[in-house]
């Protein structure tokens, strides 16, 4: 256990932001899976914009790699360009 009133505050900081961040993530995850469900372009485009900021927010403070924001971020782009 930690004995410093420093660690004590350091492992209350890191549980918050533990939550916060797969909080996050995992809601960026179901946007990204309702994307890719969508059956209608203009459906899936409305909402691409909205993930993109998601991904990227994820990116900025290390939730996930910058090259795997970029290639989710290049796949759901391609994937409702090829939507009827």
């Amino acid at each position: 256990m930690a004995n410093h009133k420093s660690a004590l505050k350091r492992i209350r900081s890191n549980e918050k932001k533990r939550v916060l961040n797969r909080y996050q993530h995992k809601t960026t995850r179901n946007a990204i899976k309702a994307i890719r469900l969508a059956t209608v372009k203009s459906e899936a485009a409305d909402k691409l914009a909205g993930v993109i900021s998601m991904i990227d927010k994820l990116a900025k403070k290390n939730i996930i790699h910058a090259n795997k924001a970029s290639n989710l971020k290049s796949k759901l782009t391609r994937h409702v360009a090829a939507l009827n």
